[in-house]
């Protein structure tokens, strides 16, 4: 059986040591305690890896490497522990994945967890707020670290505000929204787990209130057809970049029906309401001349945060009516 090489793990060990030490470091000097530090850098090692106040994170992407069941194993150990190295952590606090590259979201709602191991949740910071995340059980963690800055670009507008958030996974923007002061927030989504996850989210940070916060278990493009019209003055859309769906021949696919999405959404919204919409498909081309609205803006860069700079995929706009 061929062994890890060791001249490709001093590589990997380089490249490490070179962006944990850039990157943890502004992240210390902005009080962050969550962020990406590695992201497929090296074509060897295609891992996305994540700090998480104190824990780690480490996804490999899924790929034909050539290696046998067994000697997989074996690298993905050594990548472990060459992880451990260079951020002086405890092994056991390092948590490795396989990350299947998939069109949209299925992976997201697959338990990955085969029960072998015990659920692993921590509670973690973020923008003076808490989050539960989930290390063992599923593909993510539960928290989507590229979207910090969006999330407190919906914090700082919320106040008094009608506040929807679609496709919501476990709730992150519907806690900012509340922690902002927003007059209401209602959240959807299809899965009944990431719902119940994003109500625990809302009440671990002492905000729930039944009657100004609604969690709506359903598909949100079925919902849209009965949403209420000129209601939201803020709308979070981050849709899948594929799904099936009981509307438009079984599927939603974010190119080709990201248009009939939006004038949904500017419907929904009040005189002067906002959409931030984002999706997660690399070559996503936004057809502005077919939205019927008095401002689209591509905010990609703006809310890009320093630990994804040239690395983030997923494109963000703000669209208002």
């Amino acid at each position: 059986m061929t062994t890890p090489n060791p001249d490709k793990q001093i590589m990997f060990k380089n490249r490490l040591l070179k962006v944990w030490k850039h990157i943890s470091k502004l992240a210390k000097r902005q009080n962050i305690a969550c962020f990406r530090f590695y992201d497929h850098d090296l074509p060897e090692f295609p891992f996305a890896i994540e700090w998480l106040n104190g824990d780690v994170h480490a996804a490999e992407y899924k790929r034909r490497h050539g290696m046998e069941d067994e000697e997989h194993e074996l690298w993905l150990a050594a990548c472990k522990q060459t992880i451990a190295e260079v951020i002086e952590a405890d092994p056991e606090r390092i948590f490795m994945k396989i990350r299947q590259r998939k069109a949209g979201r299925q992976g997201q709602y697959e338990k990955f967890n085969d029960e072998k191991e015990e659920k692993v949740e921590r509670i973690v910071p973020e923008g003076g707020l808490n989050f539960i995340i989930n290390l063992t059980d599923y593909l993510d963690t539960g928290l989507f670290l590229d979207h910090r800055i969006t999330r407190g670009m919906v914090r700082d507008e919320a106040k008094g505000k009608n506040v929807l958030n679609l496709f919501c996974y476990t709730g992150s923007f519907s806690v900012y929204a509340a922690s902002g002061g927003a007059a209401s927030v209602t959240s959807v989504d299809l899965s009944k787990t990431y719902i119940n996850w994003a109500k625990r989210n809302m009440q671990y940070n002492k905000l729930y209130k039944d009657t100004q916060h609604d969690f709506i278990h359903g598909d949100v493009m079925e919902w849209l057809d009965y949403m209420p019209k000129d209601t939201y003055d803020i709308i979070v859309c981050d849709p899948p970049t594929f799904s099936n769906s009981k509307r438009m021949e079984d599927t939603f696919d974010v190119q080709r029906d990201h248009v009939m999405l939006l004038k949904k959404l500017l419907k929904g919204c009040t005189e002067y309401g906002k959409i931030y919409f984002s999706n997660n498909y690399r070559d996503f081309v936004l057809d502005r001349d077919s939205i019927p609205a008095a401002t689209v803006k591509d905010i990609t860069a703006q809310t890009t945060p320093f630990d994804f700079q040239g690395k983030l995929h997923r494109k963000c706009y703000m669209i208002q009516k």
